[in-house]
Formats: C-alpha cells, sequence, structure tokens
C-alpha cells in the first residue's frame, strides 16, 4: 500500500513535459544527422533515454536522505574519475573528458560530478542552517566545487566547470549568506574576471579566439566566428514558421556546425521557425515551474536544497546554450538539457529529475 501509495504521487505533468522535449530531441537530431555520417544517432539518443527512464523511476523510490548520506563518498569517487580521466581518457580535438568502456561507450564523469555537487550543497548546507554564514563556511563550500572544477579545467572543459557553479549560488542562496558578503564576494569575482581577461593568461588560445569572436564574429567569418555567424543564420532564416522537417539549408547542407548537440536549437529553429523555437522555451518554463513548485512542497530543507540545485543547474544550462545560438553569449559547449545529443546528459538530467520525484512523494512524511 506504501509503495502504490508514492507511486501514486509521482509528478505525471512533469514527466509528460520531459516526455514530450525527448520526443522533439529524437526527431531533430534525426533531421539534423539525415545527411551525415552521425546518420542513426537518433536511434542512440532513444536508447540513452530509455535507460535514464528506466533510471528515473529507479531512484525515485530510493529515500533521497540516503541519497545526502552518501554523498561524500560519491564526491571522492568522482574526484577519483576525473583523475582518471586525465591519465587514461581518450582524447578527442584536444580534449580528454572520456573514458572508454568498450564497445562505443563513453563515459563522461564531469556530467555526474554536477549530480553529487548538487547533493553535497544540500549536505553541507543542511548543516548550517539556523546561524549565520561565516566566510569559513563559504570557503569551504567553495572548496568543493572549485576542486573537481580544477580538474575539469584540466581536460579542458570551460563549459561544463561552468555547470558546477549554480548549485553552489543557490546554496549560498538558500543557506543564508548576508547582502555585505554577496557583494564582497561578487567585486572579488568582478576584479578578478577582469583581470584575466586583461592578461588572458588564465585562458586557452581557443577560449580567448572564442570571446573575441563573440564580440565581433564578423571579424573571422571562417575561423572563430563561423559558428556564431552560422548559427544565426540558421535561426533568422526559419522565420515565422520554419522551413520544415529535413529541409533547412543550413543544417542538411552542413553549413551549421554540429547541429545534433551544442546547436540543435539552431538547427530546430531552421526547420521550424520562431513558432517552435517559442514552444521549445515554453516547455522548458513549464519544467522549472514545476520544480519550483515541488522544492516549495518538500518536506524538509535538504529536499528543498536539491530541487532548488537541479533548477540551477538546469537554468543556467538553458540560458547558456540558447544565448550561445542566438549570438549573446560566447561558444561554450554547454548541451541544451534533454534536446542535445549526448548519454552522460541525458542520464544526468534523469537522474536529477528522478531525485525530484523522489522527493515530492516524500513530501507528506514526517
Amino acid at each position: 500500500m506504501r509503495r502504490f501509495s508514492s507511486f501514486r504521487d509521482f509528478d505525471w505533468m512533469l514527466l509528460t513535459l520531459v516526455l514530450l522535449i525527448s520526443v522533439i530531441s529524437v526527431l531533430e537530431i534525426k533531421s539534423a544527422t539525415l545527411n551525415t555520417k552521425f546518420h542513426g544517432f537518433g536511434e542512440k539518443q532513444i536508447g540513452f533515454l530509455l535507460i535514464g527512464l528506466l533510471l528515473m523511476f529507479l531512484i525515485s523510490f530510493v529515500d533521497y536522505h540516503r541519497l545526502v548520506d552518501i554523498a561524500p563518498w560519491a564526491y571522492g569517487v568522482s574526484l577519483l574519475a576525473l583523475v582518471a580521466v586525465l591519465k587514461v581518457g581518450t582524447k578527442v580535438m584536444g580534449g580528454r573528458r572520456w573514458i572508454n568502456l568498450g564497445g562505443g561507450v563513453h563515459f563522461q564523469p564531469s556530467e555526474w560530478v554536477k549530480l553529487v555537487l548538487i547533493l553535497m550543497m544540500a549536505r553541507f548546507f543542511w548543516g548550517r542552517v539556523g546561524r549565520d554564514l561565516s566566510w569559513t563556511d563559504i570557503g569551504k563550500a567553495f572548496a568543493l566545487v572549485c576542486i573537481p572544477m580544477a580538474l575539469v579545467l584540466k581536460q579542458p572543459d570551460l563549459g561544463t566547470a561552468l555547470t558546477y557553479f549554480p548549485a553552489l549560488v543557490v546554496g549560498l542562496f538558500l543557506g543564508g549568506i548576508r547582502i555585505k558578503q554577496f557583494a564582497i564576494l561578487l567585486l572579488g569575482f568582478t576584479l578578478l574576471g577582469g583581470g584575466a581577461w586583461m592578461s588572458g593568461k588564465r585562458l586557452k588560445p581557443y577560449q580567448m579566439a572564442r570571446l573575441t569572436s563573440f564580440l565581433d564574429p564578423a571579424s573571422d567569418p571562417r575561423g572563430a566566428g563561423y559558428q556564431l555567424l552560422q548559427s544565426k543564420i540558421a535561426v533568422g532564416s526559419g522565420g515565422i514558421w520554419g522551413k520544415g522537417a529535413n529541409k533547412g539549408t543550413q543544417t542538411q547542407g552542413d553549413f551549421l556546425p554540429i547541429p545534433y548537440t551544442d546547436f540543435i536549437f539552431a538547427a530546430f529553429c531552421e526547420e521550424h521557425g520562431f513558432v517552435g523555437g517559442m514552444g521549445i522555451l515554453l516547455i522548458y518554463f513549464l519544467i522549472l515551474t514545476r520544480l519550483i513548485q515541488n522544492a516549495q512542497q518538500a518536506s524538509d530543507l535538504p529536499g528543498t536544497f536539491i530541487v532548488m540545485g537541479v533548477v540551477s543547474v538546469m537554468l543556467f544550462q538553458i540560458v547558456v546554450n540558447i544565448g550561445m545560438v542566438l549570438g549573446l553569449m560566447p561558444v561554450t559547449g554547454i548541451p541544451l538539457p534533454l534536446m542535445s545529443y549526448g548519454g552522460s546528459s541525458v542520464l544526468f538530467t534523469l537522474l536529477a529529475l528522478g531525485i525530484v520525484m523522489n522527493i515530492r512523494m516524500r513530501r507528506f512524511v514526517n
């Protein structure tokens, strides 16, 4: 009876929205890879989604308090996995980010670290509820995030490393950071970022090229600015209603780079226009509002911390990816949740949503 009651409390509306955007993802990946050597990625995405949905259902029946309890162990294993990537990882296009598991299967530990950090932030700040955060507390929280972030930056993978910060920011906010502390941190990061930009020593040459091309992509239309220009052309050529499925000239003509991952939103907008693009944004808006509602209904603070951590990471990825596609942000390689092709990204998102389901099903438990 207890199992039935929990299953009844599953968030079926959230699941429906997730399935909807997942189906759109598969169809768009099939279209974007129709005339390329990557044809068949749509079927692989279906496999990732099926495995992810199975894991989502399974983890929804594991008490999330147990996950919070084992978070330090998971954090330690994650650090070892990131070190292993640097030592024995597969090198692709200058980056060492994956571990080859054989049979064409690659594991990207940096994606899973996001979930571990969400649990770690929930555990860390839960133990400090009821008192003001000290600078020591803030320093410890930053250390927990910056250690894996530094390992990911060495791969190098700036985009994924940046996705670790939203969970920290939400943790600090919900944990009770004072306005004065926040202002000091903001000033410090502004000075640090400005110094790094002026010196250029902290960034790789290709990262500097992405930043400069973002400011003026036309200055190097065949080099660093190529991706942004082609993305904006694809989005603009879609017009109001789009050119139709499998009819996008930028996508099918192989002008739009990697349209099945980083620039899948540009490919979708070319085929389905402004109306289609707004439809995708509406689905994401409904998913995020549903998640926030679940955070408000959580039975305790760890549940609230976890759900809002998931919200922060997903929102960050959505804003940065779509901003990149529209030329409003530099190219960072951050995938669009549940839309971009990729097993590690899909499995992370669905596992995170499974934990949210877990929290929702236990919202009436004292």
